[in-house]
């Protein structure tokens, strides 16, 4: 009886450490399958937005304009030097990628004679500092003196550009050349870089060379701005428009500037006013009305004060998509000194000046920068450095 009860606890005690080891297994599997899953929700990837930025800074001044005085003051017994006339600039042109100017007076070849108004034929050695010394690198060509030397001077300039580091705009050697919208590319940024006049003096291209000159139609406009839009990041349009010596634009200049913005343009900078206009957005699209003169001995104050502006361009690549961002949008004022006798020729910031150079010049500078902020006073006056 004894041994039965032995092997019947025997069989019990062999049962339970089956259940127990089955329970064991069991739970083992359990948990090791809750923890998978606690695991999968817990380190599941999570997708990083790839994110890349670039920038360009521009910095943009008015019109060359170099009457026979400044050329006199330039003049030497080898030739002529323009060194001094600028060089406040130059420490602010090293801070910036792209450095604008309008060549009013055509550099049409030296051997065709110096000349001044009405038909400017400025020599060759003022490119030479604007470029080689300064540090500009971007140029306008594009204006109502474009022809003042005719299709040799036009042809001569184009050559004498070729030998530079420089993006030029506006005149053109051939039809094809006239229809290429040439694309850069600086920083990671490609940018397209247009250039208009509304005319020029009444000169006129030889017939089948009107291609020497952009002048343009509101249909050209259209037509390369929308194409410059389709290829780039940036588009920049360089207007030679409006009424000279008013500080307002006209209504014509509106109208362009809305037909500008619209087709594509993310930057239009303008001149041949010779003084200075405001400075506005239409949309996303930064104008400067004019920028007014760089450099000219014009006798009137409002043609003595110049503009210098300033903005940032920001592209930023989200997943692949891109994003450009014009920001910043600064301007400030610049002063062109001479003497009596046209032996000095000087530009100032207004930083520089005194009631020496300049008598009230802190009233003036105070007057002139309301003109830039008349349509808009979100535009940053000062701090461009």
């Amino acid at each position: 009886m004894k041994k039965i009860y032995e092997r019947f606890i025997f069989k019990v005690i062999i049962v339970l450490i089956c259940v127990l080891i089955g329970l064991y297994f069991g739970l083992n599997s359990f948990v090791k399958n809750n923890q998978k899953e606690e695991v999968g929700v817990t380190t599941k990837p999570v997708k990083i937005q790839q994110v890349e930025r670039y920038s360009l800074d521009l910095f943009m001044v008015g019109d060359a304009l170099l009457h026979g005085a400044v050329n006199y003051a330039a003049q030497t017994s080898e030739g002529y030097d323009y060194s001094g006339m600028l060089d406040s600039l130059k420490p602010i042109l090293s801070g910036y990628d792209l450095k604008y100017y309008n060549q009013e007076t055509i550099l049409g070849g030296d051997y065709l004679g110096i000349s001044s108004y009405p038909r400017f034929n400025t020599p060759q050695a003022f490119g030479n500092y604007m470029v080689d010394d300064l540090g500009f690198n971007m140029v306008s060509l594009a204006n109502n003196h474009a022809l003042d030397m005719n299709e040799e001077g036009i042809l001569n300039s184009l050559e004498y550009w070729k030998q530079k580091d420089v993006y030029i705009a506006g005149c053109n050697e051939s039809f094809e050349q006239q229809q290429t919208i040439n694309i850069y590319e600086l920083n990671n940024i490609s940018f397209a870089f247009l250039s208009y006049t509304y005319g020029t003096n009444g000169l006129i291209a030889p017939e089948g060379k009107e291609y020497l000159v952009n002048v343009y139609t509101e249909d050209m406009l259209k037509k390369d701005i929308s194409k410059a839009n389709e290829m780039a990041d940036v588009v920049i349009v360089s207007m030679h428009w409006g009424n000279e010596y008013q500080h307002n634009p006209s209504d014509e200049q509106q109208h362009l500037a809305k037909l500008i913005a619209d087709s594509g343009a993310d930057i239009i900078i303008g001149s041949h006013p010779h003084v200075i206009q405001p400075v506005t957005w239409i949309d996303d699209t930064i104008v400067y009305y004019s920028l007014g003169n760089l450099i000219s001995a014009q006798d009137s104050l409002p043609s003595l004060i110049g503009m210098m502006g300033s903005l940032k361009i920001t592209k930023s690549v989200i997943d692949g998509e891109v994003d450009i961002e014009i920001s910043q949008p600064k301007a400030d004022l610049l002063y062109t000194y001479y003497n009596n006798d046209y032996t000095t020729f000087k530009v100032y910031t207004f930083d520089e000046l005194n009631d020496e150079i300049l008598n009230n010049y802190e009233e003036i500078y105070q007057e002139y920068s309301s003109i830039i902020q008349e349509l808009d006073d979100s535009i940053i006056i000062g701090g461009i450095k």
